[in-house]
């Protein structure tokens, strides 16, 4: 029977844990590599939606983007969310690993597969590796022919099957080439300037970092958080899936974005 520690070694592969940030917190966070595996399930983040679901389905492993634990902690109680999601899954014995910006810099991790879904060529990283220079933070592209930021904002819209953006810049900006950052990557945006970009796509930015983009003349289309990361983690499930076709694993069917437009 497959093991917790035989789909970890295949994660590290996909998404080496050096590729990192510094303050993060990847690798196999909860659980025992010995564990056997019946079933698997991904999610973006670890919330009672995704909790609850892989306890009731008896999932042996769930594999989230985002970390939990994600900061060091003294006490994990259940009166804070935290510590009542770890009791719950410790409860259950479901293993916990997160790859998180491993797999945000990875080959075939989550920028890189957003470049590709807006149909980005000559795909690069933004801030390359210093070991590997074909893989890194970011990503730039070029568009397949020049479009105007309201025109790109409109694509971005489809590619990603949403409904809003929000967006900083003159709606008729002529932009080709783009630069991509998932989850809160603002801090792109300097980088993306000096690399020539005339727009960057994100999850989320900050107030000033839009009056930033203003400055620097860069169109800036924030897309939400969980629109730019989560299609990566349906793919994590069916890559997965391929390697391990004796177990069985999904995508989270509870896990929803949080934030609504009203």
């Amino acid at each position: 029977m497959l093991s917790v520690g035989q789909v970890v070694t295949l994660l590290e592969t996909l998404a080496p844990s050096r590729l990192a940030e510094d303050w993060d917190n990847v690798g196999l966070l909860v659980g025992s590599p010995e564990r056997r595996l019946r079933k698997m399930m991904t999610c973006l983040t670890l919330t009672e939606r995704t909790v609850n679901e892989a306890v009731t389905k008896e999932v042996g492993l769930v594999v989230t983007h985002h970390p939990l634990p994600f900061h060091a902690g003294r006490m994990w109680t259940t009166e804070t969310l935290p510590g009542r999601l770890l009791w719950d899954l410790v409860a259950a014995r479901i293993c916990v690993y997160s790859p998180h910006t491993a797999f945000d810099s990875a080959e075939r991790g989550i920028n890189q597969l957003l470049a590709e879904k807006l149909g980005l060529q000559d795909v690069a990283p933004l801030v390359p590796d210093t070991q590997t220079p074909h893989l890194g933070i970011g990503r730039k592209g070029s568009l397949p022919a020049e479009l105007s930021l309201l025109e790109l904002a409109q694509h971005v819209k489809k590619s990603l099957g949403i409904k809003y953006a929000r967006v900083t810049g003159a709606p008729n900006m002529a932009v080709r080439r783009v630069a991509v950052g998932c989850g809160a990557a603002e801090e792109l945006l300097a980088v993306a300037a000096q690399s020539g970009c005339q727009a960057l796509v994100v999850g989320e930015a900050r107030f000033h970092t839009c009056i930033e983009a203003e400055f620097r003349r860069v169109g800036l289309l924030i897309v939400g958080h969980y629109a730019s990361e989560r299609f990566a983690v349906e793919h994590l499930a069916t890559v997965l899936q391929q390697e391990f076709p004796q177990v069985e694993v999904w995508a989270s069917c509870e896990e929803t974005d949080p934030v609504r437009w009203l």
